[in-house]
């Protein structure tokens, strides 16, 4: 399994990047692919989440409202659509992918849960 995350970049307060997520080695019917960033000096925080099976989308509190997560089988491609940006959306962010069974309900949030991650790709948000 491997994990592409592109589209970061430098982009002002109120503006919009869509990053992308390529998967090989992986089908999106049967992984379920999160989205992760970690700012300076944090911990990497969970982001959004897309289920497997449904395509069921999740979103963190910090970006409801504002980011969009979507997929795209045919491309084997998970994106994550981020609108209103802030200065505290500032991270590297990456995307994670995971096969197995979870009994939790909320298991998706925790790092730990994915076994197979990119290499990241750094969002700046500044005037």
């Amino acid at each position: 399994v491997q994990l592409q995350a592109s589209g970061g970049g430098l982009v002002q307060p109120g503006g919009s990047l869509r990053l992308s997520c390529a998967a090989s080695g992986l089908t999106l019917d049967y992984y379920a692919i999160g989205w992760f960033r970690q700012a300076p000096g944090k911990e990497r925080e969970w982001v959004s989440y897309i289920s497997s099976s449904a395509g069921r989308p999740y979103y963190a509190e910090s970006v409801k409202g504002r980011f969009t997560i979507s997929r795209d089988k045919l491309k084997n491609t998970v994106y994550l659509q981020m609108n209103s940006l802030k200065p505290d959306d500032t991270a590297v962010y990456y995307c994670a992918a995971d096969g197995s069974y979870h009994a939790s309900t909320s298991w998706y949030k925790d790092k730990a849960e994915y076994p197979y991650w990119g290499q990241g790709t750094l969002v700046t948000v500044s005037s």
